[in-house]
């Protein structure tokens, strides 16, 4: 059984260890991006944990606009606290725990999380692999993304709640 529940300081090294698995190493975020991301907006980390391991985990500032630009990724301070839209900058699932629904659990708990937040929506970017992956929860392929983090295409979704 796993459990889904707000990360702390000490996840911080296992989730980047994890990105660093599940990314290259262009888009992938660093330790330090995610201590200087966690000092920020902590509120916006959760990990899924198995038998206390965290194997998974999601993450996100918080946006006035439904969009998610680059300069969000590398500038913290443009985190809005009291924006309309979550963003989701990483999921991420050791694959050795892959294929289990443990990221459908993490982005569906992420929903909920931001509309008990009251926030009008999410949104994120992802590879055209994924694009049916996040329609399944209701986002809506917005097109190809003006992103070029990591050097790679992506998509916008949207999900308005």
């Amino acid at each position: 059984m796993y459990k889904i529940r707000q990360a702390i300081k000490e996840d911080i090294s296992r989730m980047a260890e994890i990105e660093k698995i599940c990314f290259s190493a262009s888009e992938a975020a660093s330790l330090e991006s995610f201590q200087k991301r966690f000092s920020v907006f902590p509120e916006c980390f959760f990990v899924l944990e198995i038998d206390d391991i965290v194997v998974g985990h999601i993450n996100g500032c918080i946006n006035n606009a439904p969009e998610l630009p680059d300069a969000l990724y590398s500038d913290s301070k443009l985190h809005c606290p009291k924006g309309e839209y979550q963003t989701v900058f990483g999921l991420a699932v050791d694959p050795k725990y892959q294929n289990q629904g443990y990221a459908s659990a993490l982005i569906k708990y992420f929903i909920e999380f931001s509309k008990n937040r009251k926030h009008k929506g999410m949104v994120l970017t992802c590879k055209d692999y994924l694009v049916k992956f996040y329609q399944g929860f209701g986002f809506i392929h917005q097109g190809i993304s003006e992103s070029s983090h990591g050097g790679a295409q992506w998509n916008d979704m949207l999900l308005i709640f």
